[in-house]
């Protein structure tokens, strides 16, 4: 049983595929959001990343566009935006008006890390120190997302008075002591970055301050879901996820690749032992394991609310993924 069913989102890296390119990635994704609406997901997510073949969404704010005007209701926003790849001015500005073309829908989600190799944030005109200033320029998007005070010389235009809902992301302790000072709610990456998920929940919740936005702590845990009809169907959809992760210890960046019967001969042993501590919030299975694996993952985390990634090579088999997953809250709440 699926203790006290929170709520369930999506988290997409909107995936090019070898099959797809990029203009089918980007219509896969907003494809994707205008079922999760209907099967009354809350939101849907894509993520900042540069120089990755297979991910489509490095323009957010633009990627958020799409989807949100290919649906009505269900919250779009970013998981997240990589603060120090930009100024805070240039960012309340596009999710400002986001805010303004799709009213109370767009969520900013903000994250420390680049989201692409140090060559790559240099090209984006950022110095890697820029993440040293990442609380401040919280603060400062703050500000210009929210009414301007007498004497305010640089405003946000669109922006100013929205007030766009921040979530702080992270996959460190650092995530969880910020979100918890500022008041805001917090996800964790345990989609591929688990280690410390426990120990950031607890900081959180325990020095948590009440915000104008947010009066008691709101956290969320990203997980790794694959469902099908068997549970040998979802062990062989998720090789597609385990050769993305496989390469991406190599080094390797390149198309997401289709499904493969074993990964015996892909991957070294040293490459599984670290592929899959990297994948340890993951559930492959049918409903009824996939039901059981995200109950004991809601029960053992106290998550307010659930973020999913159900990265799939088939489009229609990602979608079949994340309806069985909605079928099972639904039967097993």
């Amino acid at each position: 049983m699926l203790v006290e069913m929170v709520p369930l989102s999506i988290l997409d890296l909107v995936r090019v595929t070898e099959a797809s390119g990029v203009r089918g990635a980007l219509d896969n994704a907003r494809d994707l959001a205008a079922h999760a609406e209907g099967w009354g997901y809350r939101r849907y997510w894509v993520a900042e990343h540069h120089n990755m073949v297979s991910i489509a969404s490095a323009a957010t704010s633009v990627v958020i566009g799409h989807i949100a005007a290919g649906t009505q209701t269900i919250r779009v926003g970013s998981g997240g935006i990589m603060l120090p790849n930009h100024s805070p001015l240039v960012v309340a500005e596009q999710f400002g008006t986001l805010a303004e073309l799709y009213p109370n829908r767009i969520d900013l989600g903000l994250g420390r890390a680049p989201g692409t190799d140090q060559m790559t944030l240099r090209a984006l005109r950022r110095s890697p120190a820029a993440a040293e200033r990442f609380s401040e320029d919280v603060s400062e998007l703050q500000m210009l997302l929210g009414e301007p005070v007498p004497g305010q010389s640089i405003k946000a235009i669109p922006g100013a008075g929205t007030n766009v809902p921040l979530w702080i992301l992270g996959s460190s302790l650092f995530g969880a002591q910020l979100a918890a000072e500022k008041g805001l709610p917090y996800a964790f990456a345990s989609h591929f970055a688990p280690q410390q998920l426990i120990a950031a929940l607890r900081i959180y919740r325990r020095y948590f301050k009440p915000s104008q936005q947010l009066t008691a702590p709101h956290a969320v845990v990203t997980i790794n879901v694959i469902a099908a009809d068997t549970d040998e169907e979802a062990q062989y959809l998720a090789t597609t996820k385990l050769m993305s992760f496989t390469n991406l210890i190599r080094g390797q960046f390149q198309l997401s690749q289709p499904p493969i019967e074993s990964m015996d001969n892909y991957w070294s042993q040293p490459e599984k032992s670290q592929v899959m501590s990297m994948l340890a919030r993951t559930v492959v299975g049918s409903k009824a394991t996939v039901a059981r694996g995200v109950a004991d993952i809601v029960t053992e985390t106290e998550a307010d609310e659930i973020l999913v990634v159900s990265d799939v090579y088939d489009h229609q088999k990602r979608l079949r993924s994340y309806q069985l997953l909605r079928e099972a809250f639904e039967e097993h709440g």
